[in-house]
């Protein structure tokens, strides 16, 4: 592959709080080797996965900045506490290898790094439609994967790094005394310019023969979102005025991150906590499992131009499910970078359910998210506002359920309206079984009662899937695999 360093000047970012800031630099696509791989890649995921099977490649940068790190006080005023650090990332790509493909939209992962190496669990879920769409997708290092990188390719990532600017300068006392080496308050200013990179005319950028059209932020139960939301995107525009990012998509609302090392996370009856207005479109997911945790974070639905907002809320969906550990890496690479693997293949966790039960393979969250991400498309590029749904119904702070078992209200799918199963939220058991759903199937009998014959029960899949194809709660691609039974 061939190898390219540019400089990305700050003129393609402003924030109204700084004047000037050190230039960028971008090198790639770093070569892969036998010896030298990307950290992640696709076909060393959990579940190997052939990107030239889908027409797109896999490539990988490595970009460095200056970044300011930042206080917020809780009235929301956001000051700078130290400014111009430099810092170190990197940028995994996977888009289409024809460039008249390319949809013109990117989706940018925030990788999480809850077992301290990344892992891509919007990838995971929403997959299909990324490829299928021919979107481009990144995954965006994070400070909290930055060991497992060095473990893995102490070479490969040297660059990596978010290195603590005033490393004599302990937060505190007591256990807050010890100064830490990282500063991970580095990360807002580097998503932000990573964003315009993307964005930027500069001819030897990451998906420079592309027209990038719309970016879109996500990631999969993080609370940088959330503070890059409130705190960071009000500050960060382009030259022209327009946002670095045209969306954001939330998977399960929840606190803010801290915004600084030495700094705290915003607590219960904080202002900061609440999803503020904003005038790019944001879309929150919940899953039913996850809904009544996250009853703080509730908030009205808006079209309001300084405030696009939806609230799509997953009936019988489980906080987590065998999607998400799609975008886990390969367990050899987990060791590789310094963790002890969870499980295997079939079962990437520590413990057993009990009783013991399969990674729940249903597919209610992918749709969700495909379509969501759709929605979020249509609304940021056309001004197609998404379309609203119920929430899910309560009843004595609990969901409230149907005769068969299921979740009431919210977003639905042909798995709760035409059912053939309850579908659980949470399972028996230690750690994150509480996490993980599981089915229980109809028997013979009710089945009998339900639907008197296979074409019956297929009639009604196909008018629910109709129907929600209209309300545009499925994509078409998802639909299609429903009535196929796929």
């Amino acid at each position: 592959m061939k190898r390219n360093s540019i400089l990305l000047t700050w003129a393609a970012i402003s924030f109204y709080w700084i004047s000037t800031v050190s230039a960028q630099s971008v090198s790639g696509p770093i070569p892969v080797t036998a010896d030298s791989v990307p950290f992640l890649a696709a076909d060393r995921n959990l579940e190997p996965m052939d990107l030239k099977k889908y027409g797109y490649v896999e490539e990988e940068f490595i970009v460095s900045g200056q970044a300011n790190v930042y206080d917020w006080a809780a009235d929301g005023t956001v000051t700078v506490k130290t400014s111009g650090a430099p810092y170190g990332t990197r940028i995994l790509i996977r888009r289409p290898a024809d460039a008249a493909r390319f949809s013109g939209n990117v989706v940018v992962e925030l990788l999480n790094s809850v077992r301290r190496f990344d892992w891509a669990w919007m990838w995971g879920y929403a997959h299909d439609h990324i490829l299928e769409n021919g979107d481009a997708w990144i995954g965006l290092e994070m400070p909290g994967g930055v060991q497992g990188l060095k473990k893995f390719n102490p070479l490969r990532y040297a660059a990596v790094s978010f290195p603590n600017p005033t490393p004599a300068t302990p937060c505190g006392t007591g256990a807050n005394a010890t100064p830490s080496e990282s500063e991970e308050g580095l990360r807002w200013d580097m998503i932000t310019q990573v964003g315009a990179l993307l964005k930027s005319n500069m001819p030897s950028r990451p998906l420079a023969r592309f027209r990038v059209e719309a970016l879109f932020l996500t990631t999969g139960q993080s609370p940088d979102l959330m503070t890059y939301i409130n705190a960071i995107h009000p500050r960060a525009n382009l030259e022209n005025g327009k946002p670095v990012y045209d969306g954001y998509l939330i998977k399960q609302p929840g606190n803010p991150a801290r915004i600084n090392q030495c700094a705290t996370v915003p607590g219960a009856s904080d202002p900061r906590r609440l999803i503020r207005k904003t005038n790019v479109p944001v879309i929150a997911v919940l899953a039913q499992g996850e809904v009544v945790d996250a009853l703080p974070w509730r908030r009205a639905d808006s079209d309001d131009t300084s405030d696009k907002f939806r609230l799509y809320e997953i009936a019988g969906a489980s906080h987590i499910d065998g999607a998400a550990y799609l975008g886990l890496p390969s367990l050899q690479d987990q060791a590789a970078s310094g963790a002890t693997p969870q499980g295997n293949e079939a079962w990437p966790l520590t413990s057993k359910c009990d009783p013991d039960i399969p990674l729940t393979a249903l597919p209610v969250m992918s749709y969700a998210f495909n379509a969501a991400f759709d929605n979020l498309e249509k609304w940021a590029r056309n001004g197609t506002p998404a379309p609203r749904a119920p929430l899910i119904e309560l009843k004595d702070g609990a969901v409230a359920l149907d005769q068969f078992g299921n979740g009431l209200g919210g977003v639905r799918s042909p798995y709760v309206d035409v059912p053939v199963a309850t579908y659980t939220t949470t399972s028996p058991g230690p750690s994150t079984c509480r996490e993980l759903g599981h089915k229980i199937s109809f028997d013979a009998a009710r089945m009998s009662a339900l639907y008197s014959s296979d074409k019956v029960y297929a009639d009604k899949v196909s008018q629910s899937v109709d129907r929600l194809l209209r309300d545009r709660w499925l994509t078409a691609a998802d639909g299609k695999r429903i009535k196929e039974g796929k």
